[in-house]
């Protein structure tokens, strides 16, 4: 039997609130996080990922009280990034209530963080987030892609197909992979990068960045997606969790329509 297809609700949190703009830019206030939370558990979401958009770039830790506030809401896994930056960080995120953790910067700055985060907990718990974008003009890597820090602050010229693998390599359990060209615009995913990735890792790729109507998702797991992720459009109310769902299921892609008890599905 085949594996279901995740879908997956993102939070981008910058100082307690939920924030969404595009490409990372021009933010606005979309909501609170726990009733965000709260709502895309009843609608059946597979996960939800919490990332603190602004802790790497500020250099400060991952507010811990609000994904303490956001796991006592979920009964779904909750993946949280931003700030990581040891595996002592992860450790106060595990005891507030993530089950995986999300990491980017620090990474790319020293790699052999996955490896120690794999190595002390698992790399079921390790998601490796590439935020990759088209690289500029002047510049260049084998793929044509370069990875992005910082919130898609700062580019590093290095090639984004290539740390996908390894990072897989050094033990991440997951990839997600966000395309900061698409991130925001609802003009769907990056299907080429996803491809690219997809042919060069064998763990579990989320695709993320661009999702704006249903029939957007069955094309990325076409193409290689385990787990679908989007923000805005869930937040904004364009479509929900249950729709997605049932856009994947007519284009013959199995999901779990398994809901908690007194939870009517979506």
């Amino acid at each position: 039997m085949s594996v279901a297809v995740r879908v997956i609700p993102c939070l981008d949190v910058d100082a307690g609130r939920v924030v969404k703009g595009v490409r990372f830019q021009g933010l606005q206030d979309a909501g609170d996080p726990v009733e965000l939370a709260r709502r895309y558990d009843a609608q059946g979401a597979d996960e939800i990922t919490f990332l603190d958009v602004s802790a790497s770039s500020a250099g400060r830790d991952t507010t811990l009280d609000v994904v303490r506030a956001t796991a006592e809401q979920v009964f779904v896994p909750l993946t949280v990034g931003g700030g990581i930056r040891s595996p002592d960080d992860v450790q106060r995120l595990l005891g507030a209530g993530a089950d995986k953790v999300g990491v980017n910067s620090a990474a790319v700055a020293r790699p052999r963080l996955l490896a120690d985060i794999a190595d002390r907990f698992g790399s079921q718990v390790l998601v490796l987030s590439v935020d990759a974008r088209t690289c500029p003009p002047g510049t260049s890597t084998p793929s044509g892609w370069e990875v992005t820090t910082h919130g898609g602050r700062t580019g590093t010229g290095i090639d984004a197909v290539e740390w996908a693998r390894q990072g897989a390599e050094l033990g991440a359990g997951e990839i997600l992979l966000n395309s900061m060209d698409a991130d925001g615009t609802t003009d769907g995913f990056d299907l080429t990068m996803l491809a690219a990735v997809r042919a060069v890792v064998d763990v579990p790729l989320v695709a993320s960045g661009g999702a704006g109507a249903v029939e957007h998702f069955a094309p990325a797991v076409a193409t290689g997606a385990d787990a679908v992720l989007a923000a805005s459009v869930f937040h904004y109310g364009r479509m929900d969790v249950g729709q997605v769902k049932a856009a994947l299921a007519a284009a013959g892609h199995p999901v779990r329509q398994a809901h908690r008890a007194g939870v009517a599905p979506a």
